[in-house]
């Protein structure tokens, strides 16, 4: 059971980057799946989900607008499009997998069992 976070970087602020989640080893379409982060002095914190078969999305407040969630279930993949990155959003981004749908509180239950090791964002001119 896997999920293999990319696409992390070292990127200027106001800048983008596109980070890409794979899963293999479970029915990927099945299940929501969504973004978090560690910045830093804090906790880790949900950005972002995405409900099976993407009717659903989530998003924190402070990257509505900026940041866009999207997944390809032919090729078991979730993608977080991140526009306009701030240097406050450095820190390490994670995907995690979960049944239910995506809203507010998926977040706070989403289990150990589906989370990939994660990818490294630096924001910094």
């Amino acid at each position: 059971l896997h999920l293999v976070e990319s696409g992390g970087g070292l990127v200027q602020p106001g800048g983008s980057l596109r980070l890409s989640c794979v899963a293999s080893g479970f029915t990927f379409e099945n299940y929501a799946v969504g973004w978090f982060r560690q910045v830093p002095g804090k906790e880790r914190e949900g950005v972002s989900c995405i409900g099976s078969g993407g009717l659903s999305t989530n998003y924190l407040d402070s990257v509505k607008d900026r940041f866009t969630i999207s997944r390809d279930d032919a090729k078991n993949t979730a993608y977080l499009q991140m526009n306009n990155l701030n240097a406050a959003e450095g820190g390490v981004y994670y995907c995690a997998a979960d049944v239910g749908p995506c809203d507010s509180a998926w977040y706070s239950y989403v289990g150990d069992d589906y989370w990939g090791k994660g990818t490294q964002v630096t924001v910094s001119s």
